[in-house]
């Protein structure tokens, strides 16, 4: 997922627009490609929060492939999702074919209420609530999302990073719980970020963690992602889902991946590196951090906007911001030649 905002909307720079494909999402390199034909190849993607370092998949069994998945495939991926994310009870955990399509379904299973989604934020959480009928508003406080139905958050928030602690959105989410209503925690950049994550105070009664697959291991085009909620929810999410959500390969790569811890963390030591590296080269230009995770950084300057038009000319894709055109956040390169390149364009 990529971040977009829940409330501001001001004029844009460097004629990027609310629905530019450029400002929608990040990873658009077919839209980058047509707007700057003479930029140099191959392009360097640093607009999304994806690991540059893929977990190495290796060899797949053929029938991975080749047969349906059986129901205990599914079943052993969840339960190595769930020792993965701390979560005591695998029945806690459901697998699906990416985040995303968790965020559009998750608002049908629920009566149509007031929803609140703390902003700015990634801009698919209440697009999906409006379009099941929700009332959706954006607030900027924690205090502001007492009074919904149904509270929306992203921890760490994407695009700034922002951390709330898992034990005050655990008490949040046990007084929502108190009056029928639920939290919802976007955790799609938890996995390298230690301590965290709400999950393992599930089962808590009116929470779901989302959980994001493809930008910890930089596997997005395989499009995995887990939710983690009491078993009421799970249940309803597994019947609006039916039989055989999860391909095979999704799975079979999940379980590899998923239980191996030092390959976690390790990737966390590389990320917290580059970020570091990161940071320094945009400072020492100019730029403001603002914030991030270990996979992105957000950067201010107050012509963002023209840089962004520079990296672009130069094959470098970052993210910009339409309702904050002094933003500029961009992802970790992830060799000497990625960061060769953006001190390029930066000197």
């Amino acid at each position: 997922m990529d971040a977009g905002t829940a409330s501001m909307k001001q004029p844009a720079a460097s004629g990027i627009s609310v629905s530019d494909p450029l400002a929608v999402h990040g990873g658009r390199l077919a839209a980058a490609r047509a707007r700057f034909p003479m930029a140099p190849t191959p392009w360097l993607d640093l607009s999304t929060g994806i690991n540059p370092d893929a977990y190495p998949i290796g060899d797949l069994p053929p029938e991975v492939f080749t047969r349906l998945p059986e129901p205990g495939d599914c079943a052993r991926l969840e339960a190595v999702a769930a020792e993965a994310y701390g979560v005591a009870d695998p029945a806690l955990v459901m697998a699906a074919p990416g985040t995303q399509i968790l965020i559009e379904i998750l608002p049908h299973l629920v009566t149509p209420g007031r929803v609140a989604v703390l902003g700015p934020t990634y801009g698919g959480h209440g697009p999906a609530w409006a379009r099941a009928g929700h009332r959706v508003r954006p607030v900027e406080t924690l205090a502001a999302l007492e009074t919904a139905d149904y509270a929306v958050l992203v921890n760490p928030n994407n695009p700034d990073g922002r951390v709330i602690p898992a034990a005050d959105l655990a008490a949040l989410a046990a007084r929502m719980a108190a009056r029928g209503g639920l939290l919802v925690v976007d955790e799609a950049f938890a996995d390298l970020e230690p301590g965290v994550s709400v999950a393992p105070f599930l089962p808590l009664g009116g929470l779901v963690v989302l959980r994001s697959f493809g930008k910890t291991y930089g596997l997005a085009g395989l499009r995995l992602g887990f939710a983690l909620s009491s078993p009421d929810m799970i249940a309803g999410l597994r019947a609006s889902f039916g039989d055989w959500a999860v391909s095979g390969p999704a799975i079979a790569v999940g379980i590899r991946a998923l239980a191996d811890g030092r390959w976690r963390l390790g990737a966390m030591a590389r990320a917290g590196e580059r970020a570091a590296r990161l940071d320094a080269l945009m400072t020492a230009a100019g730029f403001t951090l603002i914030g991030g995770c270990r996979l992105f950084r957000l950067f201010a300057r107050d012509d963002a906007g023209a840089w962004f038009q520079r990296f672009a000319e130069a094959g470098i894709l970052t993210r910009p911001f339409p309702f904050r055109p002094d933003w500029l956040r961009l992802g970790v390169p992830g060799n000497d030649d990625g960061f060769a390149r953006l001190a390029g364009v930066l000197s």
